[in-house]
């Protein structure tokens, strides 16, 4: 498992470093201390299976870099870190892309949940969102929430026939990267198997990936 931070304090990155290390005994931290540096990293290490990202960064904001990890990297879940709980950050944020936002205030053991729920497929929602009918466009209470961009590009590959091993080297990410997606997809739409998850896809109006 290979996860990026990027942070401008250094004690933060060896912070979560240190806690990230709960995940995993052969975990590998990278750290950045810029965007730029950050990129360079992600085109470095294509088999990256997550970013922690913080909002404040002196070469641009932690939205804009999201954004361009998007366009590069779609296929890559981010976390978003903050000190501020800001709640119309915290919107924007996961409405742009985002699979979780963490503040740094938060708990060790409540860090290591969401990165666990984001390496499984899922998206972490904050606390502080929970209950707000504002937030309801995200994830409606009464609707199953939508597969992630990152999700959807594996399904099509799915569509298409292809092994997990043929999506990671098209999609360019690890074999175990593309196993916690299948199986986000798979709980999506309720099935037991990946056959029974393209009939589903197709149902529900996907087409191929040489169809797209």
């Amino acid at each position: 498992m290979k996860i990026l931070v990027i942070d401008d304090h250094a004690l933060v990155r060896e912070g979560l470093h240190q806690v990230l290390k709960g995940l995993d005994e052969d975990v590998t931290v990278l750290q950045a201390g810029t965007c730029a540096q950050a990129f360079d990293q992600a085109a470095d290490h294509p088999d990256l299976d997550l970013v922690l990202l913080d909002y404040h960064l002196p070469d641009m904001t932690g939205l804009a870099a999201l954004d361009i990890f998007g366009q590069r990297h779609p296929e890559l879940p981010i976390v978003m870190l903050s000190g501020s709980a800001n709640t119309q950050i915290m919107r924007q944020v996961l409405q742009n892309g985002a699979s979780g936002f963490v503040t740094k205030s938060t708990l060790s053991d409540e860090l290591l949940h969401a990165v666990r729920l984001v390496l499984n497929g899922d998206v972490y929602s904050p606390r502080e969102l929970e209950g707000r009918s504002d937030f309801g466009a995200l994830e409606p209470a009464n609707e199953k929430p939508p597969l992630t961009q990152r999700q959807e590009l594996v399904l099509r590959e799915l569509l298409d026939g292809r092994s997990n091993k043929e999506i990671g080297t098209t999609l360019n990410v690890s074999e175990e990267t593309v196993k916690t997606h299948v199986a986000a997809i798979l709980r999506h739409f309720d099935v037991q198997n990946r056959t029974q998850a393209v009939v589903a896809a197709a149902r529900s109006g996907y087409r191929p990936a040489t169809a797209a």
